[in-house]
């Protein structure tokens, strides 16, 4: 978890770390941690799972980051508390900013660091800083650019001195969670929007009665090294997809494989 890493290598003093409860993973279903609660106890950290136990851990300043759940104002009044949210605010507050700033086809997003409040992302910022989104930028890729960027900046913030926040300005614009059925790819849909859907993360299609996820496509050229499917706007090339059971592979390679292509999107003319 970098921001956890930076905080403690920059030198400030976290005397209680907050991650979810550990989840079961893969085929044997054993317990494992966090990210964030795995980075804590190599830093030898104390962790917890309740928010509330903040109150008493003797902390000057909360540091929030894609924590997924609202603080209630019983802690926020204990302690002042700054978050790390990847949109340029007010646009895109909630779950899944960077996935929908993906789907919405943004041009640019960025990093707030804002205040934190009972309500959602509505605290007033601290810092914003803008980023591009590139044309084939996954969800996953972009995240990662962010999470670099947002840690300077919480660094650089918390060591100038948090200042006096200003109020967020613009139309509210809110990032619901994504809803598994989005993901599901229409062919009729136009090619464009087919790309961003795969960008966003967990794109899938059911061919031949299983499930393809697929993991990259381009809507905007033709390179041939991959499946080209029609939509309803034109070609889209998928190029790298996930049959059932298996790993992560080349869609030409899967097309070969499989020995077929019909069935996938609409015939091509």
């Amino acid at each position: 978890m970098p921001p956890l890493r930076a905080l403690v290598d920059a030198g400030h003093e976290v005397v209680l770390v907050v991650s979810r409860p550990d989840r079961r993973r893969g085929r044997g279903g054993r317990l494992s941690p966090s990210p964030v609660k795995a980075a804590a106890l190599e830093a030898g950290l104390r962790v917890t799972e309740a928010v509330d136990d903040v109150v008493d851990a003797g902390a000057e300043l909360g540091v929030v980051v894609a924590f997924g759940r609202l603080v209630r104002p019983h802690v926020l009044d204990a302690v002042p508390m700054v978050n790390l949210h990847f949109s340029l605010l007010p646009r895109w507050r909630g779950a899944a900013p960077v996935e929908r700033a993906v789907l919405a086809g943004d041009a640019e997003t960025g990093v707030c660091l804002m205040a934190l409040e009972a309500g959602l992302d509505t605290g007033p910022v601290h810092r914003c800083e803008r980023v591009a989104i590139g044309p084939e930028e996954t969800a996953a890729e972009l995240r990662d650019r962010l999470v670099a960027l947002g840690t300077a900046v919480l660094v650089e913030e918390l060591a100038a001195g948090l200042g006096e926040p200003r109020p967020q300005v613009g139309e509210p614009t809110y990032a619901a969670k994504i809803d598994p059925a989005e993901l599901v790819l229409d062919w009729s849909r136009p090619a464009d929007e087919l790309e961003r859907v795969v960008r966003a993360g967990g794109a899938w299609a059911e061919v031949g009665g299983k499930r393809l996820k697929v993991h990259r496509a381009c809507a905007h050229r033709v390179t041939g090294a991959g499946v080209v499917v029609a939509t309803g706007t034109g070609p889209l090339e998928l190029l790298e997809v996930q049959p059932e059971g298996r790993p992560v592979m080349p869609a030409a390679d899967w097309a070969r494989g499989a020995g077929r292509r019909a069935g996938l999107g609409r015939p091509l003319t």
